[in-house]
């Protein structure tokens, strides 16, 4: 299935149907402000299940991460975070940016394994942000990525469906994505770490 979605003005009854998809255990493709991402609820563990074979990693030494519809949801995956790291984020997010903090127990068993970090992302896209909210906890995000060597991740909604729906119930069309990824930042020390520079200058 693929549905269109407005920014400005996401429409209630199309996100109705994104809802019904992920409560029901699907996987949907959608728009960030970086690359179109791929995933699930983040409490359903078959669909997450489902999304790591596509990755072909295990689900406990991949890097995918959450997305967040903002910061409220911090302390529920996330220990508890310096001051000066909280202020990091907030000046930064919602925005192209992952930051990495140490897990707490909420953080479904399946993720951790040895690893005890989380990657908390809250792209300043209003289209997944607004689904996000309404579904009540996060959505797991992992980037598409494109077989072309040139292009390195699709960026056309419809070509994505095309590609992928055998594999992903739903996909929706928010306009064309970007093809860089999202900047990632260490915060599990004193001193944030830039792990990996994609999209954005962090404002230090």
């Amino acid at each position: 299935m693929l549905i269109k979605l407005y920014e400005e003005n996401p429409n209630q009854r199309e996100i109705e149907k994104v809802l019904e998809v992920l409560r029901s255990g699907g996987i949907i493709i959608y728009p960030t402000d970086t690359v179109y991402g791929i995933g699930c609820d983040i409490t359903n563990a078959r669909a997450v299940e489902k999304v790591a074979q596509y990755k072909n990693v295990k689900i406990e030494k991949s890097n995918m991460s959450f997305i967040c519809s903002d910061l409220s949801h911090l302390s529920d995956y996330a220990k508890p975070i310096s001051n000066s790291i909280f202020k990091l984020l907030k000046r930064n997010l919602p925005g192209p940016f992952t930051f990495i903090l140490e897990a707490n127990s909420n953080v479904p068993k399946y993720f951790k394994g040895k690893k005890k970090t989380v990657g908390i992302r809250v792209p300043d896209n209003n289209i997944i942000r607004e689904i996000v909210r309404q579904l009540g906890n996060p959505i797991l995000s992992t980037s598409i990525h494109d077989e072309d060597e040139v292009l390195e991740y699709t960026t056309d909604p419809e070509l994505i469906h095309e590609k992928f729906e055998n594999f992903a119930d739903l996909v929706i069309d928010g306009g064309f994505g970007d093809n860089i990824p999202s900047t990632v930042i260490d915060c599990t020390s004193d001193i944030p770490e830039i792990t990996r520079q994609g999209k954005g200058e962090l404002e230090e």
